[in-house]
């Protein structure tokens, strides 16, 4: 978990504050933050493809798990369906998220390029627009007029207003391409990792109990699926207003519904076609 003084859990003091409705530890907070190097950096970093990475992984592993014992299969096939599929789609998963951030960026920022040459080329009309799109915000035309004319005299930062009022675009840092890469080895890992965790149970628990039966095996994966959805369910209310009880809640009753349906799934699989699906 991130300690004390990382921008996730500034965030999260922030949350509480205005939950709570404490002005005092909202200052106390603002006043930490202006006094921290480390205040420009987005809340949570890396930690959202994790978890979010990481809840899709165990979800997918745990309804092969489950769709494999409502067919009563054996426990190595419930492997080999498990780990094949497992980082098939970590790198599935991997890629995609690398190319679909990659490509949204170079989008962004040919958006930007756009703006900057319109700007260079008709910038009256460019600054009526932001005047009025300020105006709409509530703010005087007279203090629109004026705002919007002092940001203007610096370019760069104008053209990025401009993106966030305009088109309500974030514009992403000169290396890009470099995080787009880091967010989807982050997510393969995450994948991967977390959705191993079922599979587990049909590895470590043989060795220390040779005579545990199929059933005991996919209660087991059950246990350990449960913790660690309540778990992750838990922290991601970092990311929203939710309580983390009733977040770990949620995705545990979630998670719970994907495998009931795998499971009955395999069972109705297992009646239609009886032993013929039995594979080992």
């Amino acid at each position: 978990m991130p300690s004390e003084d990382t921008p996730l859990v500034a965030g999260s003091a922030a949350r509480d504050a205005f939950q709570s409705a404490d002005a005092k530890k909202s200052r106390q907070y603002h006043d930490a933050k202006s006094a921290s190097e480390d205040g420009h950096q987005t809340e949570g970093g890396m930690l959202k493809p994790i978890i979010f990475g990481g809840l899709d992984g165990i979800l997918t592993s745990f309804a092969i798990v489950a769709g494999a014992a409502g067919g009563e299969l054996s426990p190595q096939v419930v492997l080999i369906l498990g780990v094949s599929n497992i980082f098939a789609d970590a790198l599935s998963m991997g890629v995609g998220e690398f190319l679909s951030s990659k490509a949204n960026n170079e989008w962004i920022l040919s958006e930007r390029a756009r703006e900057e040459w319109e700007l260079e080329n008709y910038p009256e009309g460019e600054i009526k627009e932001m005047v009025e799109i300020f105006e709409d915000k509530g703010m005087s035309h007279e203090d629109a007029v004026s705002c919007i004319n002092t940001m203007a005299k610096y370019k760069d930062f104008f053209v990025d207003i401009m993106m966030q009022q305009e088109l309500e675009l974030q514009v992403p840092d000169k290396d890009h391409i470099r995080e787009s890469m880091k967010e989807g080895v982050v997510m393969f890992c995450s994948f991967a990792f977390f959705g191993a965790l079922p599979l587990l149970g049909y590895v470590l628990f043989p060795l220390e109990f040779h005579d545990m039966s199929e059933g005991e095996l996919f209660v087991s994966a059950c246990i350990v699926t449960g913790m660690v959805l309540f778990f992750m369910g838990s922290v991601k209310s970092f990311f929203s207003n939710q309580q983390w009880f009733i977040a770990g809640m949620e995705t545990l009753l979630l998670g719970g519904a994907c495998a009931t349906v795998a499971f009955t799934i395999g069972q109705l699989v297992k009646s239609v076609y009886g032993d013929d699906a039995d594979l080992v």
